[in-house]
């Protein structure tokens, strides 16, 4: 009740307010800049693209383990009602439904969508906007970008109204966008507004330099497009800052330049290299400027190297100030983190720095991420490769040294797949398959490629320090 007093007795000042303006504004003509700016309408825009948007449905079942956590917990609750209390369970039901929005990229049927719409997924359909539904097959996906490629067959041959892509490198803030996806399951809602901010990097735990706007985003427009006044899809919705769960101004995008990127990695090979170089930068505020005899706050600190990366290798030290990367100009932390991911494993760099008040130029080779996962559950849709229904991902070099082998590590077992039936389990660190070495995931992909489609093979491992031959029926 006090917020919305507030907002009522606010709303009568402004309106006082308001006649003042009006009247002072009778004698001033309006400027250049003014008289510019007019409402966008993206009503012919709207009728051209939506057939290009689809809807994404989601069923996940629920594990035996939580089915019976939430079965006991209901049981308790007959007896000593909403008294009880158990750790960890929820009232789920055995199937669990969502959805998102998802569209056309090809017109043979691959679509984008965001990694948390289809994760954990048991199956995935979409629905068009004629509500013909088709069944979905996940191509790949990758939870750092929070990018999906979905796949589905043309039906009688007919083919899909792939959408433009832009360039998301040219946005200007304050540019007009707009949004078509499911809010809430309302599905084809537009909502426009505008660009409010470029390279919004506010996570570690994502790779991508978001767009911010101000476009009305709502559980549901996940995996949808962000449009340019043009029709060009320049981003993909992916996520809402809010302290309720919806739309409270703030809402970002992936900006298409890095999905097509991710997606044509995901599409060729099911894994996506990132560039590595191996710091840890932080930003530089006043007090940190004077101390290091900057004019200004600017620049990345670097407050960490990690051991045996290619930022080490190339001689860059702890205290370091990154002011320039590849010659762009470095104001913060951010910048830093967006332009290391915008190169490719294997590129030179040039970095300028300062240190110790001196500046001086250094030059490397970026890697590849150490902690990239690959599933091979994420292979192409008419890929005949077997799946053994396991994610596996890099060992770093000093994890290698410790280990005394080289390997790929199993972060994940699919309880259905061969790879669990055999007994392979999360942990294990496989060394080699069928007779061929393993020392990365293009040596496990290529050696997975090469099995036969019948008959038993062997996995060398480590489980816990100890090495290990499993026998492996391929069925």
């Amino acid at each position: 009740m006090g917020s919305a007093l507030t907002l009522s007795s606010l709303g009568l000042s402004m309106g006082g307010l308001a006649t003042g303006l009006t009247l002072a504004a009778t004698s001033i003509l309006p400027t250049t800049a003014q008289a510019a700016v007019v409402a966008s309408d993206f009503s012919d825009l709207v009728e051209q693209v939506t057939p290009g948007v689809a809807r994404v449905n989601v069923v996940k079942q629920v594990s035996e383990e939580e089915l019976a956590k939430a079965q006991t917990a209901e049981l308790l609750r007959q007896f000593f009602g909403d008294r009880v209390r158990i750790p960890g369970a929820q009232r789920a039901p055995a199937i669990e439904y969502s959805y998102g929005t998802a569209f056309f990229v090809t017109s043979d049927g691959y679509l984008l969508t965001n990694h948390h719409v289809i994760a954990d997924a048991d199956k995935i359909t979409i629905t068009l906007k004629d509500r013909t539904e088709l069944d979905a097959t996940l191509v790949g996906s990758d939870e750092r970008s929070d990018v999906a490629v979905l796949k589905v067959e043309p039906v009688s041959g007919k083919s899909y109204p792939a959408l433009p892509m832009g360039d998301s490198s040219k946005i200007r803030v304050g540019e007009p966008v707009l949004a078509i996806g499911s809010p809430f399951g309302f599905d084809y809602s537009a909502s426009a507004g505008i660009v409010s901010a470029n390279s919004r990097n506010f996570s570690r735990n994502t790779s991508v330099p978001f767009i911010q706007t101000d476009v009305a985003l709502n559980p549901g427009n996940s995996g949808g497009p962000l449009f340019n006044r043009n029709g060009e899809v320049i981003g993909i919705n992916s996520r809402i800052f809010s302290g309720t769960g919806g739309y409270m101004g703030l809402s970002f995008s992936i900006p298409i330049n890095e999905a097509v990127n991710i997606y044509q990695q995901l599409k060729q090979t099911g894994v996506v290299s990132r560039a590595y170089l191996g710091v840890f930068p932080q930003d530089i505020d006043r007090n940190l400027a004077e101390a290091y005899g900057l004019s200004k706050p600017q620049g990345a600190l670097l407050i960490k190297i990690s051991p045996e990366s290619p930022a080490e290798k190339s001689g860059l030290q702890t205290g370091d100030i990154i002011t320039h990367y590849n010659g762009k100009l470095i104001l913060e932390a951010a910048d830093l983190v967006n332009e290391v991911g915008r190169t490719k494993p294997g590129d030179r760099f040039s970095a300028k720095v300062l240190r110790n008040g001196k500046t001086m130029t250094i030059t490397g080779q970026v890697a590849s991420y150490p902690g990239d996962v690959v599933s091979d559950t994420n292979a192409k849709a008419n890929d005949t490769r077997l799946r053994l229904g396991i994610s596996i991902q890099a060992i770093p070099r000093a994890s290698q040294a410790q280990l005394g082998a080289t390997g790929v590590l199993i972060t994940e077992v699919d309880p259905t797949g061969l790879a669990a039936r055999a007994g392979l389990r999360p942990g294990d660190v496989i060394t080699n398959l069928h007779q061929k070495p393993i020392a990365s995931i293009e040596d496990f992909q290529r050696a997975l490629a090469q099995l036969p489609r019948e008959g038993v093979v062997t996995i060398e491992v480590i489980r816990q320090g100890i090495p290990a031959i499993i026998g492996l029926r391929l069925s």
